[in-house]
């Protein structure tokens, strides 16, 4: 009998492709583009609300000044105009970077793969929050990375329970080759490492020769409460690389992002990146360079506070609507600010279950499974309020919550507890 093969070119993939897993986010997104879908799903900033006669004004300007130079290849490294933009937006947030430290990515999704294809081979161990960003999963997927989570509490990450983990891995004769964490409004727990475990986690760094990437994409959306000190701006002893974009503070159609590390870690990272894409879009670095130098540089700055408003207001609804709608034994924590917030819901209910339910009733979520590597989340889910208008959210939570009660109807009806054990 003559095998059916369904892939005529299986044996010529490498093997790292059959351990790829899709981001959950870009499965969902050709779903969620139907108007008729309440999406809670994306990462979505509210670009509708940006005044697009300025940003014709813009892209005019840099067409009729620039538009020769604008057309041409950069340096791999990015344009020294937007550095000089990314140095003023981390001395904003309270650090002092080395300009020649700085290599400008094609947004911060690029910054994740470069360093998973720096620093990993395969079987290699990377710590990475619990839950942790959609995102990366696919970028630790195709460097066959060794993912170890660490639970993320209502204070963020505990350095206590890194700690623990390290020895752990001393134990197995393993060294994790980095750390991942995103400590303000971190995606998706919408939770905020405190100062003190920032102060602790730097320190420990420092001791056992850790290297740490924060990314830090949300920090200037901050809805309520004071600033925390960045781990970058707290490390004194060269064990953290940052990641910024502009994807959150002005556009993610721009892709531009950046990553400021030690030297050595930047050449490698450069050498990558020249492989990877030569250099990033020079006409979308000098947008941002325009933007972002308007008005003596005040201008962005009055964007990100408009954008505060606007989504205080839709996290609010969502807080309230959840309260309303979702089953008791529901539980979450109320972030600061970011885009996120992280939902957990009675064991009986499977949000990847859930979510089939959902997108009947045209409503999206990030179920939680997206956002581990170990099959953990089942009964969480990540929910977006920066891309709905408030009605929107409010009936978005409405039809989740009552397709969650469905479930758990049909649950009991079988003989089952809200914890999906027998009565």
């Amino acid at each position: 009998m003559r095998r059916t093969i369904l892939d005529p070119y299986e044996d010529r993939y490498a093997r790292r492709v059959f351990g790829m897993r899709s981001s959950v986010m870009r499965d969902l997104m050709a779903i969620t583009q139907r108007p008729e879908v309440i999406s809670l799903a994306g990462g979505l900033p509210d670009t509708g609300a940006f005044d697009r006669e300025y940003l014709a004004t813009l892209v005019a300007d840099i067409a009729r000044d620039s538009g020769a130079q604008a057309l041409q290849y950069g340096p791999t490294e990015g344009t020294r105009a937007v550095i000089d933009v990314i140095v003023d937006v981390m001395r904003h947030e309270g650090m002092e970077p080395d300009p020649s430290n700085i290599i400008v990515t094609t947004g911060g999704q690029q910054v994740l793969d470069l360093f998973a294809r720096t620093f990993v081979d395969p079987g290699d161990v990377v710590i990475a929050e619990g839950p942790t960003y959609p995102g990366v999963v696919p970028c630790f997927n195709a460097v066959q990375a060794d993912v170890r989570h660490v639970p993320l509490d209502a204070d963020g990450l505990d350095p206590a329970k890194v700690e623990a983990l390290l020895d752990d891995l001393a134990r197995e004769g393993l060294t994790a080759k980095y750390l991942y964490t995103i400590p303000t409004f971190q995606n998706p727990g919408g939770c905020t490492t405190t100062l003190e475990r920032r102060i602790r986690l730097v320190e420990l760094a420092a001791e056992r020769d850790l290297i740490v990437l924060e990314d830090n994409p949300y920090s200037l959306l901050r809805f309520e409460g004071e600033p925390v000190p960045t781990l970058r701006s707290l490390d004194t002893h060269g064990r953290v690389a940052y990641l910024g974009t502009f994807s959150k503070i002005f556009s993610p159609g721009v892709r531009v992002g950046w990553v400021e590390a030690p030297t050595p870690i930047l050449a490698r990272l450069n050498l990558m990146k020249q492989a990877a894409d030569l250099c990033s879009s020079t006409y979308m670095q000098m947008l941002v360079t325009s933007f972002f130098t308007a008005d003596g540089g005040e201008a962005w700055k009055r964007w990100v506070s408009k954008l505060n408003v606007i989504y205080s207001e839709r996290l609010d609804a969502m807080c309230e609507a959840i309260d309303e709608h979702f089953p008791p034994g529901t539980s979450y924590t109320k972030p600061e600010g970011g885009l996120f917030l992280w939902a957990t819901l009675p064991t009986a209910i499977d949000t990847t279950d859930l979510l089939a339910r959902a997108l009947e009733k045209d409503v999206a979520f990030v179920p939680g499974a997206g956002a581990f590597l170990d099959g953990t989340g089942g009964n969480a889910m990540r929910l977006n309020y920066s891309a709905m208008t408030p009605d929107r959210i409010r009936e978005g939570i409405r039809r989740i919550g009552e397709t969650a009660h469905e479930v758990l109807d049909l649950a009991r009806s079988l003989g089952l507890d809200d914890t999906g054990g027998r009565k």
